[in-house]
This record gives C-alpha cells, structure tokens and sequence, in this order.
C-alpha cells in the first residue's frame, strides 16, 4: 500500500478529525486550553460532515458542469468522436462473484450512463483506469468486462496505467489522439467533473460533459438535512477531497 494513501487517510476527514479528539485526551491536563481547542475542533468538524444539508450546501460548489439532457444523447455522434469513462476503484475478492474484482459503486454508476450514451449515439467507448496498489487486472478491464456482461457493449480502447485524474487524462490523450478523437463524452460524477474536464481540455481534448450521481439533489429528509447521518460524513470527504484536488491541479499541472 503506497504510503501517499496512509498519509492521506490520516491528514483527510475523518481522520484528521480523529487524530484531534485523540490529542485532546493525550493533552488534557498539561494543555486544557489547547485540549479543549483540539476538541471543539475535532467533534465539530465530524457534526458538520455528518449533516446532510451541509453536504449538499457545499456539493452545489463543485456540480457546476452543465447537465447532458436526454433529448441531446442522439446528436452526441455529431458533436464528440467518443465516450471516455473514468475508472472509480473496484471492490476486490467479493465472495458472491466468485471471489473476483468488481468495478467500485461508483464506476458502476458511470458504466450505466455510459451505456445509455452509447446506445443511444452510437459513439465508441473508451475506459480509462489502471491498476490498484500495482495489482491486475486494471480499472479499465474491470469496465471492459462489466460493459460487455451486463449491458452487450464491447469498450474500444483501454487506458489501463493511469492513477490519478491528471494521468487519466494524459494517457487517454496518448492512446486516442493518433486514432483522430480530439472530441470527447466525459461520464463522471458530476462532483468530480470539473477537476476531469479541466485535466482533459489540458491533454488536448475538446471535452463534452456528462455528469452523474449528484450530492447536492434535493430530496426530503428529516428534519430538513440537519440530522446527523453516516452517510453524509462519507460523501463530505469526497467533497473535500475533489476541493483540494480541484484547487492543487492547476498550481501542480497547469504550466506543463
């Protein structure tokens, strides 16, 4: 397991927000002062990522990428050269599918509307997503294989050595740009899909965007969304983590 990821799970929310509660009762009697800073801190932070309308008062910040109506699905194939789904993680050795890899809930989601695209278009899809922690088959097999089994469509090209959005991005650029597509269908979660669109319109392409899976969809909840739930505090650090991504791309990548 890279050691990136452990540093990130613990300097992310929840983590860090853990970390702050843990250090309020290691500092309680020598530091009260600070202990109860680091407290107010950390349980504070775990009640506000557990509301629901906090979480989708801050997703409205991010899902800003104009929505892909039904009624324009059909002209896709005038306007973009292909389809390209970002891969999403995979779930590993699930016992109901024979202890085999499965793509994650979230590339699921992006399959589903990439096959209703592609169906309805018929564009050529392209699946974009390497290996986990360095182990076969990649994230874009896994898509591959979902595609073909579950809705009857085969994905053209596989992109399989990307980690991060950015390479998504420039190996995608690599494999499909000496083929002629310059024009691109981006399926994402609509939360993840500035950071995508920008990382593609830097390799290159012209870039169509097809967001999905909104976090800030209004529903009824109880209470109006000021009730704590786990599921909020799950989606938060989604949120927080595409802010960050969202803001560091360009100083990281943008004058390559």
């Amino acid at each position: 397991m890279p050691i990136r990821f452990i540093f990130k799970q613990l300097l992310m929310p929840p983590g860090i927000l853990l970390i702050l509660i843990v250090l309020a009762w290691w500092l309680r009697r020598r530091f009260p002062r600070l202990s109860a800073v680091c407290f107010v801190t950390g349980l504070g932070g775990l009640w506000l990522m557990s509301l629901p309308a906090v979480t989708q008062l801050s997703a409205q910040w991010l899902e800003r990428e104009p929505v892909l109506a039904p009624e324009q699905w059909s002209t896709l194939v005038q306007r973009a050269d292909a389809i390209v789904i970002l891969g999403a993680g995979r779930e590993q050795n699930d016992p109901g599918w024979g202890r085999t890899d499965q793509p994650g809930i979230w590339s699921l989601e992006r399959l589903r509307y990439a096959a209703r695209l592609a169906r309805a278009s018929g564009l050529p899809l392209a699946a974009t997503g390497g290996l986990h922690y360095g182990q076969p088959p990649s994230e874009a097999a896994l898509m591959a294989e979902s595609m073909s089994q579950d809705y009857g469509l085969p994905i053209r090209w596989l992109e399989e050595e990307s980690r991060t959005t950015w390479e998504n991005a420039q190996f995608s650029a690599r494999l499909l740009q000496p083929q002629g597509v310059k024009r691109v269908v981006l399926v994402t979660q609509a939360w993840h899909m500035p950071r995508a669109r920008w990382s593609f319109e830097q390799a290159g392409f012209e870039v169509i965007t097809a967001p999905m899976g909104y976090f800030s969809t209004s529903y009824e909840r109880p209470l109006g969304g000021w009730l704590p739930e786990s599921r909020a505090i799950w989606q938060s650090s989604m949120l927080l983590n595409e802010a960050i991504g969202l803001m560091a791309y360009p100083i990281v990548y943008g004058k390559q």
